[in-house]
């Protein structure tokens, strides 16, 4: 087993050269740490580190080594082009969920006054996109954690959003009107997939695992979303990688028109997207 120590006098190139990370690992580390970029890192290798910093680099490369997310370790993750703060109280954002908001703005007029509730808001990234995309919609984030709701708060403060964020499971503890638009990312992973030894297993799995089937969640939310959205209004549920045809045929069934399911970027159907008829 390789041993990684702190050299003395350390530097940038040494400390990334002993970090036992990929390349480009490292330097996402160093440089948040540092608040450089990594083509500062790459011109200054013999730039000598602070022993603090130098310090704290090592706890951080140990940590991504043992497997944390990097956006733990930093404690911070882009999405939609937002700098979001993220704990382990929150699912970390994921480039997939930027089709779920696209596919909202797509879908629901931009000049027309708009209520949207979104549900299971975890760290605020749904709804903050939204928020800064569209200034005028009035917007509801709900999460059943009051430590993502504390955090969902602050990442609006910091970006100048107005959002109600409540304490609520679902709908329950919502007050009872129609929205124009409901969004939730809810747990869809099925309770023995093995991808939950991995390095989600870092996640808090309330946020991740939606029961046996992985559609309980998913099923949760649609069934009584009938009765809050206004005539006319959207669905629009993120949900896993093979369940597709599964959440098409649970819209069909539920009596929502004009369904579609939609892929991401990288080709994989990830958004289903349901009108409530009126």
């Amino acid at each position: 087993m390789r041993v990684h120590t702190l050299e003395a006098g350390a530097s940038i190139g040494s400390l990334l050269r002993g970090s036992g990370l990929a390349r480009a690992e490292a330097e996402l580390l160093l440089g948040r740490l540092l608040a450089h970029g990594r083509a500062h890192l790459i011109a200054h290798p013999e730039q000598p580190v602070e022993p603090a910093a130098a310090a704290k680099a090592a706890e951080w490369f140990e940590r991504r080594r043992c497997g944390e997310p990097i956006a733990y370790i930093t404690g911070w993750r882009e999405f939609y082009g937002i700098p979001l703060r993220v704990t382990p109280d929150v699912l970390i954002p994921r480039p997939e969920t930027e089709c779920l908001v696209d596919l909202a703005l797509e879908r629901v007029p931009a000049e027309e006054p708009v209520r949207v509730l979104e549900l299971g808001t975890g760290s605020g990234a749904i709804a903050l996109a939204l928020a800064r995309s569209r200034p005028a919609w009035r917007i509801t984030a709900t999460d059943v954690s009051q430590a993502a709701v504390d955090l969902a708060r602050e990442n609006a403060r910091r970006c100048a959003v107005r959002i109600e964020f409540l304490k609520a499971d679902w709908f329950d503890g919502v007050e009872p009107e129609r929205f124009d638009l409901i969004v939730s990312n809810p747990p869809y992973v099925e309770t023995a997939d093995a991808h939950l030894l991995g390095e989600v297993r870092f996640e808090p799995r309330l946020a991740l695992v939606g029961g046996v089937s992985g559609m309980e969640c998913i099923e949760g939310i649609a069934t009584p979303a009938r009765d809050r959205l206004r005539s006319g209004g959207w669905l629009i549920l993120e949900h896993g990688y093979d369940q597709g045809e599964r959440c098409l045929a649970l819209f069909h069934r539920l009596g929502y028109t004009e369904i579609d399911d939609v892929a991401d970027l990288a080709g994989v159907a990830r958004v289903c997207a349901g009108r409530w008829p009126g």
